[in-house]
C-alpha cells in the first residue's frame, strides 16, 4: 500500500511542475533554465534550475510533493524568522480572519492596525535627545515600503517650498526594491542597468563595506573613510537632496556585504548637518537578523524614516510599513489635499498581516529571541571557521544571523571563477540535492536560516555546505 501512496505522490509531483510551468512566470528568473534540454517545459530534476513543488513547511524545514525535506537556510527570501508552520502566528491569522479580513484604511480603523503600529512605535530605535518615530504607515511589500520614504521624504521638502531638493543619496552596491523609485536608489546592475533609462536620478556614495578595506585597515577606519567621501559629496551636493537610504550594516542583495556601526553614526551626523533626511532600510536586516530588533541599535542612531517588511510578519503574509518622525508627519497637515500624503494601496494595513505582525512581535518577548539568536549566531560562527578553509573560499564574513562565503579561484578574491561556469548555481544545484536551500548570490553563498533553528540542523547545514563547496569548485 506504501508503495501505492508513493507513486501517486510522485505522480502529484510531476503534474504540480507540468501546470506551474504552463501557468506561472516566476520572480527572479531565467524560466528557460527550468526546462530541460530537449524537454522544455517538462521542469524536471535535471533542467538546470529545478523547480520543487513545496507542499508544506515544519519549522526550519520545507517538504516537496514527493516527501523530500529541505532545510530552508535562507528563511525564504529571509522572512520567516520563527520557521514554518509556526502554530501561535497561525492561530492569529485563523482568528482575525473568523473576525475581520479585511477593510479599508481611508476613512477606517481596525484595531489590529493600531495595536501593531503601537508596538513598532514602542520597539523602534531611540536616540537620545531626538524625537522619537511617531507614525507608521502601512504597505504591501518591501519595495512599496521604501516607496512610500522616497515620496514622503520628496514631498515634506516640497511642502516647505523647496521643490530644489529632489535628489536622493544611496550607496553603491546598494539594493532597495523593484520599483521604479526603489529601483533608482539601487546600484546592483543586474537589477537595474535595463531600466536605467526609467529611474530617476540618484547620487550614489562609496560603500562602507568592510570588503574593501585595505590590507591593514580596519573595518572601522574603512567605514569612516568612506563617510569622509559622503561628507564631500554632501558639501557639493546637499542643497540639491532630500535623504540619504542605507541599508545598515548589511547589504543583502549585494552579495551579504556587511560595514561597521560607526559609519551610521556618521551618517547621522551628516544629514542632521545638511538637514536632510535618513531613511533606514531594515527591511531585511530587522526583527533581529543583525542581533538586535534593528540594525539601528547597534550604531546608537535613529533614522528619520524606517522601512521594514519581510520578518515583519514571521514571514506568513505579505506586509510592509514605512515609520516617520512626528516632524515628518506635520509637514503634510495642512487644509490643501494637495499637501496631503495620497499614496495607498488597495491591502494598506489589511487586519491578517497585522494579526500575523503582533503575534510575531509577541514570540520574541515569549522567547526571548534575541538572546537565543545570540547562541545560534555563535553556534553558526564556529561552524563556519572550519568552513573557511577550504581551498576556494576566498572571504568568510558574518553579522548576526547571517553568515556568507563568497567563492574564488584558488580562494583568492582577486580572481573570481569565470560568470560562465555559473559556480554558484552548481553549489546550489549540488546542496539541493542533498536537502538544503542555498540560493546564492553569484557566487556567494550564505546561511539565514528562520531562528528556530537547532544544533543538529546547523551542523547538517554545515557539513552540506561544505560538500557542496567541494563538489561545486571540484572542476573550475
Amino acid at each position: 500500500m506504501s508503495n501505492v501512496v508513493h507513486v501517486d505522490v510522485m505522480i502529484a509531483e510531476r503534474d504540480l511542475v507540468a501546470r506551474d510551468l504552463a501557468a506561472v512566470w516566476h520572480p527572479c528568473t531565467q524560466m528557460r533554465e527550468h526546462f530541460s534540454d530537449g524537454a522544455a517545459g517538462d521542469g524536471s530534476r535535471d533542467a538546470l534550475l529545478p523547480l520543487v513543488p513545496v507542499v508544506r513547511g515544519e519549522g526550519a524545514w520545507l517538504v516537496d510533493a514527493d516527501g523530500h525535506r529541505y532545510l530552508d537556510a535562507v528563511s525564504s527570501w529571509w522572512t520567516n524568522i520563527h520557521g514554518h508552520g509556526e502554530p501561535r502566528i497561525a492561530a492569529a491569522i485563523a482568528e482575525q480572519a473568523r473576525t475581520l479580513e479585511h477593510v479599508l484604511l481611508a476613512g477606517f480603523t481596525h484595531p489590529s492596525a493600531i495595536a501593531l503600529a503601537e508596538q513598532l512605535l514602542a520597539r523602534a530605535p531611540r536616540q537620545a535627545g531626538r524625537d522619537p518615530l511617531a507614525k507608521v504607515f502601512y504597505a504591501d511589500n518591501g519595495s512599496a515600503a521604501v516607496e512610500v520614504a522616497l515620496k514622503m521624504a520628496f514631498h515634506w521638502f516640497r511642502n516647505r517650498g523647496e521643490p530644489e531638493r529632489r535628489k536622493f543619496v544611496a550607496l553603491h552596491n546598494g539594493y532597495h526594491g523593484e520599483t521604479l523609485g526603489a529601483l533608482a536608489v539601487g546600484d546592483i546592475p543586474l537589477y537595474r542597468r535595463i531600466y536605467a533609462p526609467l529611474l530617476a536620478e540618484a547620487i550614489f556614495a562609496p560603500s562602507p563595506d568592510a570588503y574593501a578595506a585595505r590590507p591593514g585597515q580596519t573595518a572601522e577606519a574603512c567605514a569612516l573613510e568612506a563617510a569622509d567621501v559622503l561628507a564631500s559629496l554632501l558639501d557639493a551636493h546637499g542643497q540639491e537632496v532630500c535623504a540619504l537610504i542605507v541599508e545598515p550594516l548589511l547589504q543583502c542583495a549585494g552579495g551579504m556585504r556587511m560595514h561597521h556601526p560607526a559609519y551610521l553614526g556618521r551618517v547621522r551626523e551628516l544629514c542632521d548637518a545638511h538637514g536632510i533626511f535618513l531613511i533606514a532600510d531594515e527591511i531585511a536586516t530587522g526583527f533581529g537578523r543583525t542581533g538586535t530588533l534593528f540594525a539601528c541599535e547597534q550604531a546608537g542612531i535613529q533614522p528619520d524614516l524606517m522601512c521594514v517588511s519581510k520578518g515583519l510578519t514571521g514571514g506568513f503574509m505579505p506586509l510592509a510599513a514605512t515609520l516617520a518622525t512626528q516632524a515628518i508627519y506635520d509637514g503634510f497637515l495642512d487644509d490643501s489635499r494637495e499637501r496631503a500624503f495620497l499614496h495607498s494601496h488597495s491591502y494598506t494595513g489589511n487586519p491578517l498581516g497585522c494579526a500575523a505582525g503582533l503575534a510575531s512581535l509577541a514570540i520574541f518577548d515569549q522567547d526571548d529571541v534575541l538572546e537565543r539568536n545570540r547562541t545560534t549566531a555563535e553556534r553558526m560562527g564556529k561552524l563556519a571557521k572550519d568552513i573557511a578553509t577550504l581551498p576556494h573560499v576566498a572571504d568568510a564574513r558574518q553579522c548576526g544571523m547571517v553568515v556568507a562565503f563568497e567563492l574564488g579561484r584558488d580562494g583568492d578574491r582577486a580572481t573570481p571563477f569565470d560568470p560562465s561556469l555559473r559556480v554558484g548555481l552548481q553549489a546550489y544545484r549540488a546542496a539541493l540535492a542533498r536537502g538544503v536551500v542555498l540560493r546564492p548570490l553569484g557566487d556567494i553563498l550564505y546561511w539565514m536560516p528562520p531562528y528556530c533553528i537547532d544544533d543538529a540542523a546547523l551542523a547538517q547545514l554545515a557539513d552540506i555546505t561544505a560538500a557542496t563547496i567541494r563538489e561545486a569548485t571540484a572542476c573550475a
